[in-house]
């Protein structure tokens, strides 16, 4: 248990540090994300982004379990 919290906190730091690159990746901006921008009103919802970010979450766990 303390190998994964010590590993997760690993991984945060790291994406903290490389988050100015990972901005210009424009993930959260992707083609197929639904926007619905009303007066008043603004629905987004980004399921391209959602599922890329689970198949390398996946790839990444299915790696760490091997």
């Amino acid at each position: 248990m303390s190998r994964i919290l010590i590993l997760l906190g690993f991984i945060i730091i790291l994406l903290g540090l490389l988050w100015p690159w990972i901005k210009k990746l424009n993930l959260g901006h992707l083609p197929g994300d639904i926007v619905i921008r009303r007066p008043g009103f603004t629905f987004y919802f980004p399921i391209i982004t959602c599922i890329i970010l689970s198949i390398i979450l996946s790839l990444i766990f299915w790696l760490l379990r091997r």
